[in-house]
């Protein structure tokens, strides 16, 4: 449980094909906050072509040309950060800042979330700031109709940013609005065209501000109460796959919710209930961010970030960012595993009485519940 890290913070730009990542990668990189920045740009095919897209070379720039970045290149996005790290510690290069790795329109964005997380020498010197993903307001929703990958490039983002609004009509805008919020109903969605968009403040997401060593808990982990119940009660009534009007018809399998609890929690019972978590389920589990109040220093707590299988060191914070608010808060994006099953796992980690349910008969049948366990 070691104390808030001075880790490079790495964002993952990602977006399906011809979303427009490399106009807005441009326009970042004019940002004078942008000089001591490193770039991975990652292509599809034995040819590099991005690169000449970017606005900027030199050492601080990065290209990966032969593969796909979430797959075939996997490996080579470990050994590039670790080779940038060698450079920077050897004088070779000047101090990095930051990381920003530009995916393949193809990509499926966990396995690059994993390989920052996972690798003990790489999550020693960098850490996962966060997923910033840009959509096309014309082809967007076409794009989450026929392609997995985009999906969850929307899911897991903690910023998805819409472009080529002006190209689209009211009516496409407002029903891929609606889709992405019920899709990710926590990412801020930010005009491509904005001034916003275009600052390094855009790639600013992760588990802690990095000047003031206190967890970005505002942005990545917003508080919604009254949307959460909302969003419970259109779970629950009218829900009506079949419906053409039904925005999340065809991501219903992905789904975004929230743990909320007063009481401390122990740390023995937290690293079950993780631990059976990532490893019966962890292939269901996108993204997980959380800030927990742990019992043995309620005082100091415990920011939590992991994707599937893979969960960065845990990073004790000196303090809490809100003093009056003291409560354990959980973000999990998930796929094919329902709300209530982890929540009641949750609570049974924590010896919560049960409360049956008219639901409880078929939650005790669930098929993804661990053997022997039941509510």
């Amino acid at each position: 449980m070691s104390a808030a890290s001075d880790r490079i913070p790495v964002t993952i730009l990602t977006g399906f094909l011809g979303a427009g990542k490399s106009t807005l990668l441009n326009r970042i990189l004019k940002d004078p906050a942008m000089k001591d920045a490193a770039v991975i740009i990652n292509e599809f095919g034995d040819v590099g072509i991005d690169h000449l897209l970017v606005e900027r070379s030199g050492d601080a720039i990065i290209e990966l040309s032969d593969g796909c970045l979430c797959c075939t290149v996997r490996g080579e996005l470990v050994d590039t950060l670790a080779n940038l790290m060698d450079a920077v510690q050897t004088g070779r290069v000047n101090s990095v800042k930051r990381v920003v790795i530009e995916t393949t329109g193809l990509a499926d964005p966990a396995p690059v979330m994993q390989a920052i997380m996972g690798n003990p020498i790489i999550a020693t010197n960098f850490e996962l700031d966060g997923v910033v993903t840009v959509v096309d307001a014309v082809n967007g929703a076409q794009s989450l109709d026929n392609h997995d990958e985009a999906v969850k490039q929307a899911a897991v983002a903690d910023r998805l940013i819409l472009s080529k609004k002006t190209m689209a009509s009211q009516e496409v805008l407002r029903t891929l609005e609606a889709r992405l919020d019920a899709l990710n109903p926590r990412a801020a969605v930010i005009d491509a065209d904005s001034t916003e968009a275009g600052q390094v403040g855009v790639l600013v997401n992760g588990l802690y501000d990095p000047a003031s060593k206190i967890a970005d808990v505002d942005r990545w982990l917003k508080d919604e109460d009254a949307h959460d119940a909302h969003h419970h009660h259109d779970h629950h009534h009218g829900h009506d796959h079949q419906d053409p009007h039904e925005v999340n018809r065809h991501d219903s399998s992905i789904r975004s919710f929230s743990i909320i609890d007063d009481t401390p929690i122990d740390p023995m019972a937290l690293d079950m209930f993780i631990d059976l978590l990532r490893s019966a389920h962890g292939d269901k589990l996108l993204r997980m961010k959380a800030i927990v109040a742990v019992s043995d220093r309620p005082d100091r707590p415990l920011v939590l970030h992991g994707v599937q299988t893979i969960f960065h060191p845990p990073s004790r914070l000196p303090a809490w960012p809100d003093p009056k608010d003291r409560r354990t808060r959980m973000v999990l994006i998930t796929k094919d595993l329902p709300e209530a099953f982890v929540k009641d796992l949750f609570d049974a980690f924590l010896g919560k009485p049960r409360i049956d349910t008219p639901d409880r008969a078929a939650l005790n049948d669930n098929p993804l519940a661990v053997p022997g366990m039941r509510f």
